[in-house]
């Protein structure tokens, strides 16, 4: 049986003093045979994650109407432990590793997560299917009694589970106080208004996913707050031998993030980063070319180093490899070894 095309709609893009072209999108609709009757979509069990989780549930549904679609909530570890900071107790993959095994053990065929999550090296077996496109990617300033940092007194304390956002602000703000921030997007917010924090920060695209926006005080600038590697965007991971799963996938996929994704991700595996190393990396394509920013930092924001590349979207992993490599050679080695050596330090937790 052969799959069938549909076209979904035109796009007009004006280009120059040239006549409008016409961008035609479809989706494959796979024979009956091909689709399965039943997906089973797991996540984490947080509000943000849930929304995440039913957000691409409901894109599914719309391209599957045949096929059931099941929510599988899950507690991770990186859920339970919550009075340690992230970069102490293994990284943000600890978000995730009890869901590759509900896909290793069959209880689930795919998994919704934020692509800031993801470990920038995928375990063996396992492969994203598709990329969503990007929400907002700035970090968001969030205060009861101030407009933005600028106006924060001497000595205010500002909330962040983010060693990227921390170094940013030391260096930026040497007059606050930063202090470790832990729990879901609703514990966080309710943390600043009974008064331990004058400030938090975090990432608008879960503020504007939860309808919370109007919590938002002010939009961190890039230049202010360089995004963490793939904020805002969603991925779907499936085992890699699901190739029907990747299939039917496809239509969720937004080439324009990926590519972005897929580049900022190259510039922090280069770095070997994760979230024990304060580094931010932001793509962003304009007129057909692609624009990486990265950064490489000492927690306390002493040290900091930048650089940009800017190339073909398609060419986004070489220009992430080649950014890595040029803020090496600025310094970001030695900023990477001494921070190697802290990591090396024994830490105890519950």
């Amino acid at each position: 049986m052969r799959a069938h095309f549909i076209r979904l709609d035109a796009q007009h893009a004006k280009m120059g003093t040239r006549s409008n072209s016409v961008t035609f999108s479809f989706v494959i609709i796979m024979p009956n045979s091909s689709i399965p009757a039943k997906i089973v979509i797991a996540t984490r069990e947080s509000a943000l994650a849930l929304w995440q989780a039913n957000f691409i549930r409901d894109r599914l549904a719309k391209l599957y109407p045949q096929t059931e679609l099941d929510i599988f909530g899950m507690t991770t570890r990186g859920d339970q432990i919550l009075d340690v900071s992230l970069s102490k107790i293994g990284g943000k993959g600890l978000f995730i590793k009890e869901l590759e095994q509900a896909l290793e053990e069959g209880r689930a065929d795919i998994a919704v997560h934020s692509m800031k999550d993801v470990p920038m090296d995928m375990p063996p077996g396992f492969a994203l299917a598709a990329i969503a496109e990007r929400e907002d990617p700035r970090d968001a300033f969030i205060s009861n009694r101030h407009a933005n940092l600028d106006a924060l007194p001497p000595g205010s304390i500002v909330g962040t589970s983010s060693l990227r956002r921390e170094s940013q602000l030391r260096a930026r703000f040497p007059h606050l106080q930063v202090q470790p921030l832990r729990g879901n997007v609703q514990t966080r917010l309710r943390k600043l208004d009974e008064g331990q924090f004058s400030a938090i920060i975090l990432a608008a695209a879960g503020l504007k996913r939860l309808g919370l926006a109007g919590r938002i005080t002010a939009l961190l600038s890039l230049e202010l707050s360089l995004p963490a590697v793939g904020q805002g965007a969603l991925g779907i991971e499936c085992r890699a031998e699901r190739t029907d799963l990747i299939r039917l996938m496809a239509p969720l996929h937004h080439l324009p993030t990926a590519q972005c994704v897929e580049a900022e991700r190259a510039m922090s595996r280069a770095l070997g980063g994760s979230c024990e190393v304060p580094l931010g990396g932001f793509a962003e394509i304009s007129g057909g070319i692609l624009r990486l920013r990265g950064f490489v930092a000492s927690q306390d924001g002493a040290r900091m180093i930048s650089d940009e590349v800017s190339g073909d979207p398609g060419m986004g992993m070489g220009m992430g490899a080649q950014l890595a490599q040029n803020l090496k050679i600025q310094g970001a080695e030695e900023i990477l070894t001494a921070l190697g050596s802290r990591a090396a330090e024994p830490v105890s937790h519950p």
